[in-house]
């Protein structure tokens, strides 16, 4: 199966469609992303489609709605998980604390975080 996003003319992602690998294919039984693009553009109508993949081999990051695509760098840009973190130079997103004080049993609290900006990361309770 092949997906494909529907960007809108701000670049960010509208929906992702699964379509048959066979509808993709060229003149040569090869993949192709023109091809599988005009086949959404005959399905949806005309629009600005961009391929996407689950493991991330077409560029970076699977495609989800409200994601970005990067056109300079042809990569997506997930969406943050929270409004205080910001993009670092890898596209990843980053607490403005950095990381927690330990790799596991901490979470995020943006309430906390906006209340305090010198908090943020709080230890999880499993008790």
């Amino acid at each position: 199966m092949a997906h494909f996003a529907e960007l809108n003319d701000s670049n960010v992602v509208l929906r992702v469609v699964v379509i048959a690998d066979s509808d993709c294919l060229d003149s040569e039984d090869k993949e192709s992303e023109a091809v599988g693009i005009a086949f959404c553009e005959g399905l949806f109508g005309s629009g600005t489609w961009k391929q996407t993949s689950y493991n991330g081999n077409i560029r970076s990051t699977y495609a989800n709605p409200g994601s970005t695509y990067n056109p300079s760098k042809d990569k997506f840009i997930p969406t943050s998980p929270y409004p205080s973190w910001v993009l670092n130079s890898d596209d990843n997103w980053e607490s403005p604390l950095g990381d927690p004080p330990e790799v596991d049993n901490y979470s995020w609290d943006e309430s906390a975080y906006q209340a305090d900006n010198t908090k943020g990361w709080q230890k999880d309770d499993f008790t």
